[in-house]
């Protein structure tokens, strides 16, 4: 099995940008692909804001930094990408933008080159069903922050190959992951039981059950969370969370899946969490391209008591 020296990562938004991290601190050549080379030279200064912070703070050397940004390579024509021994897709959690991105990979890659989704709800046998060899694709979620989190979820396909599979394992396995595989069910392993939780936090607030404050300390403190479900919600983004509830609603026709009102509301006013400086919180830049959250953002749109429609 070929061994992956080459990683194309098609989105440069923040679990892209992960991923690239990720592989080149591991040794791996990125390749790292946006709509326009703005977008991806963006995407590189911030991962190069983030690692300065790291050595700020000892965390990692200077050269070390160095080594990390000369292995990412920023790019946004996918003709790039002829080279790579390996693609993850990490754009919008639309189904048909993942399956026009996918059919460029198709046409621009090796016919051996896997193509895996990072997808965190989407079905992967739709989406290989945009292709021609649909054995190639899969599905890799990262968890957020990939260079930080353990766990990688591998999702086959209904058409996936043995071959395409344990390449994928294998990668993982040599960015330091832990892999579960997943049946293609929307929301797969962790968003199957976390969505739900998010989701009652936000009827929680939208109830008047409790503040953000209160419910981020109650699940912190109460059941060993590392973290509360509103800062949670703003660190993935509340447009990417609502997305994932649209698809699992949609899929799966269950109520328990119905994204809250105020949910809505909140990624309709462009409050979508620390990637725009507010979400249930308020936040302020700190050096290193970081946020740190300064104050909440109300409850704009709640009605204390005001039930569920």
């Amino acid at each position: 099995m070929t061994t992956v020296e080459r990683l194309g990562v098609i989105g440069a938004g923040q679990m892209g940008r992960g991923i690239a991290e990720l592989a080149a601190a591991h040794g791996i050549d990125v390749v790292l692909v946006d709509a326009s080379r703005d977008l991806a030279d963006r995407g590189k200064s911030i991962i190069s804001a983030g690692l300065a912070s790291l050595v700020e703070r000892g965390k990692i050397a200077a050269p070390d930094r160095e080594a990390i940004l000369e292995r990412i390579r920023p790019a946004d024509l996918y003709g790039d990408l002829g080279a790579v021994d390996f693609v993850v897709e990490a754009a919008s959690e639309r189904l048909e933008v993942k399956r026009e991105i996918f059919r460029s990979l198709e046409r621009d890659c090796r016919p051996d080159v896997v193509l895996a989704s990072n997808t965190s709800s989407i079905s992967i046998t739709a989406i290989a069903g945009s292709v021609v060899r649909p054995g190639r694709v899969i599905g890799m979620h990262f968890m957020n922050p990939p260079p930080l989190m353990k766990l990688v979820e591998i999702i086959r396909g209904l058409s996936t190959s043995d071959r395409t599979y344990e390449k994928t394992r294998a990668l993982a396995e040599r960015l330091g992951k832990t892999t579960v595989g997943s049946r293609d069910v929307p929301g797969f392993i962790v968003n199957r039981l976390l969505m739900p939780m998010l989701n009652e936090a936000c009827f929680a607030l939208f109830e008047g059950i409790g503040t953000v404050e209160d419910l981020d300390t109650a699940v912190s403190l109460g059941l060993r969370h590392p973290m509360g479900p509103m800062t949670l919600m703003d660190l993935i983004g509340l447009d990417t969370t609502l997305a994932i509830l649209e698809t699992m609603h949609a899929a799966l026709g269950d109520p328990k899946y119905r994204p809250c009102p105020l949910l809505r509301q909140y990624v309709a006013a462009g409050w979508l969490g620390r990637k725009t400086g507010r979400g249930f919180y308020v936040y302020s830049t700190v050096p290193g391209g970081g946020a740190v959250a300064t104050g909440t953002a109300g409850t704009a749109g709640s009605a204390g008591g005001a039930g569920r429609p």
